[in-house]
């Protein structure tokens, strides 16, 4: 297994080179030429994109030592997974509040609170203690929540409301920010692995080095945020924010009606459209069955002694050749349709799940088809976010659509929290781990969830054949990239 994560990283990395290659030379660049010769522009998103991608970069230096760093302190599989359903349920508690606090507190103190409660995620690792751990999963899901959303708030605030830049200017910034973001995954796996496993620092290592790195960014949201807010606030605007910072207790009311309006819209969207109501469907399916794997794939993996953050940017980097294979397909060249291509990445998830139900038998396992069931799990992955975000641009009106996401995560956390108590249940009634018939069968279960996301795909596209808003009529994928 270690030659073959070796082996796999060089093979991907050179496979990704190549299709970045390919994917530049027949799709057109994803800024429009006024956005690269503005210089207001550009100065503005580059200051968003310095703080982001250190976010982004911290969270992805939690990935591939956290199920390890739970063994290394010698918990059990079932404790591991109570401590995972912990952080789901944290997230689906909190994901409603990540859309309020920023109308509450501020979009620019809403990402200090986020460095701030994530930096108290990554130091509670220090702890073997149970109970401080499970505050840190808690503090986890309130901060992957906020870093979804709040980033995001503030860059399209400043982007339309402040500097009145067009709005086609958007996905040029997020383009950007998700081309990096493969890349940070990718770095983030070998870094990981230098620390924990070439200076035989620990798992714990990559958590204390992601806390300077939130430091850095909550200073930069603090100092260039703060400047950005200072001198692109026109002075009618900073006279009407201290007209509704006085106002105080009516801001805090408007902003409860505003949320309360938005999920009430959102459900009545998912409940009167079909297409909707599917595609949540496809989505809560799919990415809990995600949940799963990140669960999963460590102690699967873990007992034939791979280097795990080499295995991770084999993840990441299988994961970023599907982005661009997404990219090559719905090219002028190909022309594929997203929906064909989401019919392919949730066929490929359940054939890599059907796998898997295989490789795991108990007293028999086969680490390296497990291995490359993940990859194609990743490489699925990579088609599926871009083509399912294509669709939910196209079906879901703009101003219901945090609304209706809204409600989409509420199945898909229930469903990945049911899928870990189930196996934490079987694991401790069996007094099984490692190489028990939980993690087969969990596997199994995620196979029947991908048959029926494909009958989800199957019935939406069957329903709008006919549907030109489900059909891509320009040279390439909105929304190709994130």
């Amino acid at each position: 297994m270690l030659l073959t994560a070796y082996f796999a990283i060089v093979f991907l990395l050179v496979l990704c080179g190549c299709l970045e290659l390919t994917a530049r030379r027949l799709t057109p660049p994803p800024a429009t030429p006024s956005a690269v010769a503005n210089p207001a522009f550009r100065h503005f998103q580059s200051i968003f994109l310095r703080a982001y991608l250190l976010a982004l970069w911290s969270d992805w230096l939690q990935g591939p030592y956290l199920y390890k760093l739970y063994r290394h302190y010698s918990f059990l599989e079932s404790q591991i997974a109570i401590l995972y359903v912990c952080g789901l349920a944290s997230c689906v508690l909190f994901a409603p509040f990540s859309g309020w606090l920023p109308q509450l507190l501020g979009r620019r103190r809403t990402c200090l609170l986020f460095c701030l409660a994530y930096s108290a995620c990554c130091l509670t690792k220090l702890s073997r203690d149970y109970f401080v751990l499970i505050v840190g999963r808690i503090l986890g899901g309130l901060s992957t929540s906020l870093l979804s959303t709040t980033f995001e708030a503030w860059y399209v605030h400043r982007h339309v409301e402040v500097h009145d830049f067009p709005k086609e200017w958007i996905p040029s910034t997020f383009n950007r920010a998700a081309t990096w973001n493969h890349g940070l995954a990718v770095g983030a796996g070998l870094v990981a692995n230098l620390l924990a496993e070439w200076l035989h620092l620990g798992p714990v290592a990559p958590f204390l080095l992601a806390v300077p790195c939130l430091v850095c960014c909550g200073w930069l949201v603090f100092s260039d945020w703060g400047k950005e807010e200072a001198e692109g606030t026109p002075e009618g605007d900073k006279q009407t924010l201290l007209l509704g910072s006085a106002k105080g207790g009516g801001a805090r009311l408007s902003a409860r009606a505003r949320f309360s309006r938005g999920c009430h819209d959102g459900l009545r969207c998912l409940l009167s459209d079909k297409r909707v109501m599917l595609l949540g469907g496809v989505q809560a399916l799919f990415e809990s069955v995600l949940y799963i794997f990140v669960f999963l794939w460590t102690p699967v993996l873990d007992p034939h002694g791979p280097p795990l953050g080499i295995v991770f940017s084999c993840l990441m980097a299988a994961s970023m050749a599907g982005s661009l294979l997404y990219r090559l397909a719905t090219s002028t060249r190909y022309r594929l349709q997203p929906g064909h291509v989401l019919c392919l990445a949730v066929l490929m998830a359940f054939f890599s799940f059907f796998m898997l139900t295989f490789s795991t038998a108990p007293g028999q396992p086969r680490p390296h088809d497990s291995f490359l069931a993940f990859l194609l799990l990743e490489l699925a992955c990579g088609l599926y976010f871009p083509a399912v975000s294509f669709l939910q641009g196209r079906v879901i009106p703009e101003e219901k659509r945090a609304g209706v996401l809204a409600w989409f995560r509420l199945p898909l956390h229930l469903l990945a929290c049911l899928g870990l108590l189930a196996l934490h249940g079987e694991v401790s009634g069996t007094g099984g781990g490692e190489g028990g018939s939980g993690t087969r069968h969990m596997f199994g279960g995620c196979a029947v969830m991908m048959l029926a996301a494909l009958m989800a795909v199957v019935s939406l596209f069957t329903l709008g054949r006919n549907d030109t808003e489900l059909r891509l009529e320009g040279t390439r994928g909105e929304g190709d990239m994130y």
